[in-house]
């Protein structure tokens, strides 16, 4: 036998001892984990895991195995209290969610608030999600539309949440932080921008466009064809409209949807000028109710975790841990707290889920916060 041979030889029979212990150390947690259900003791204390890693770290032959030992049991605690929260929801100790379930929304009576102006695509999504007859109105920013909802002057409000190509609007992520208004749906609608302008208008006559600073981005190879024309960022693609229409000037144009072509009486000089072909838009619907759809299938979290190494990993195992497929994970700064993020994290499932319930549990208890921002 070569000493290679040998060596793996007997690193085979090692590890069939630590797998032997590992089944060992988990049989008697579990043991430990339900006479203390039975007795109604706590048994998570992460201040005891701290100093048994400590104590454990010790027993290591060198410096370098001992952060690899202290790793190592970090894991071993891990799946231990995931297990000990399983139990837990075996025997009837479900997490308490303040969320009420309902059949469906009630959109036929419902009033509506949206960002922008008619014509904009926010306007749209509401009247794709609602219906064409929706009772709305609109506002001026995307903090007035929470504002409305949470004094009760509108029902719903819809807001962007992610485009396609341009990524997430991180102010609506911020606002869901800040506001206790919850998601109850979603709507994708596809983002296809066109140059309008007054009748009479060519694209010999133009000599400004206006729209938001993003939808000129989103359509630069287009105006790339047109060096001379001064491009104006306007807070909505249907404000530019409304001011191209309102000044009737053949030499002004305007990006913006198709929607506000024909809410203005725009004509519309080139179609599908951003781009990219397949460039869509994610609007949200909130509410100041916490209730959620009974065939809800996607959940949304706040969270903040503890500011140490690991501590996002160890969160998201749970979500592993339960089988939920996590579908979307974006982090923003926390205002007063410098290089700290808050966390926001989307996977499927529904509230009424006893594996949704489980990863909850463990959530909620090892991080910082955790705010759920919607079932949906």
């Amino acid at each position: 036998m070569d000493k290679s041979t040998e060596y793996r030889d007997r690193i085979d029979e090692i590890d069939r001892q630590i797998a032997a212990l590992y089944d060992e150390r988990m049989s008697v947690s579990q043991g430990l984990a339900r006479r203390q259900l039975e007795e109604g003791t706590e048994g998570l204390h992460p201040g005891r895991e701290r100093q048994k890693l400590n104590a454990l770290g010790k027993l290591a032959g060198s410096d370098e195995n001992r952060r690899d030992l202290e790793e190592l049991f970090e894991q071993i605690f891990s799946v231990d209290r995931r297990r000990r929260y399983a139990l837990m929801q075996e025997k009837g100790r479900v997490v308490r969610l303040p969320f009420a379930e309902i059949g469906s929304l009630h959109k036929e009576t419902a009033r509506v608030v949206y960002q922008g102006a008619p014509g904009s695509y926010s306007e749209a999504a509401m009247k794709i999600f609602f219906g064409p007859e929706v009772d709305c109105f609109a506002v001026h920013s995307f903090r007035d539309v929470m504002i409305a909802i949470e004094e009760g002057a509108a029902d719903y409000g819809i807001l962007p949440i992610e485009n396609s190509t341009a990524g997430i609007v991180s102010e609506s992520y911020d606002l869901l932080a800040e506001f206790e208004n919850y998601i109850v749906g979603q709507q994708t609608i596809p983002i296809r921008h066109c140059l309008m302008a007054p009748e009479g208008a060519s694209l010999d006559s133009i000599r400004t466009v206006y729209s938001h600073a993003q939808s000129l981005m989103q359509s630069e190879r287009f105006l790339a064809d047109y060096p001379e024309w001064k491009q104006v960022g306007m807070q909505n693609n249907a404000y530019a409209a409304m001011k191209v229409a309102r000044e009737g000037d053949i030499s002004q144009a305007a990006i913006a949807s198709e929607y506000a072509a024909a809410a203005y009486g725009l004509k519309i000089l080139e179609r599908g000028v951003n781009h990219a072909n397949d460039n869509s838009t994610r609007f949200i619907i909130v509410t100041s109710q916490k209730v959620f759809v009974k065939d809800a299938g996607r959940i949304s979290l706040c969270l903040e975790a503890l500011h140490k190494s690991g501590s996002l990993y160890h969160l998201l195992s749970h979500v592993i841990y339960n089988g939920l497929n996590m579908v979307k994970i974006e982090s923003r700064p926390i205002e007063d707290r410098p290089f700290e993020y808050r966390f926001f994290l989307d996977f499927e499932g529904n509230l009424r889920d006893p594996a949704v319930r489980n990863a909850l549990r463990g959530l909620r208890d090892e991080s910082r916060s955790m705010r759920i921002l919607g079932n949906y």
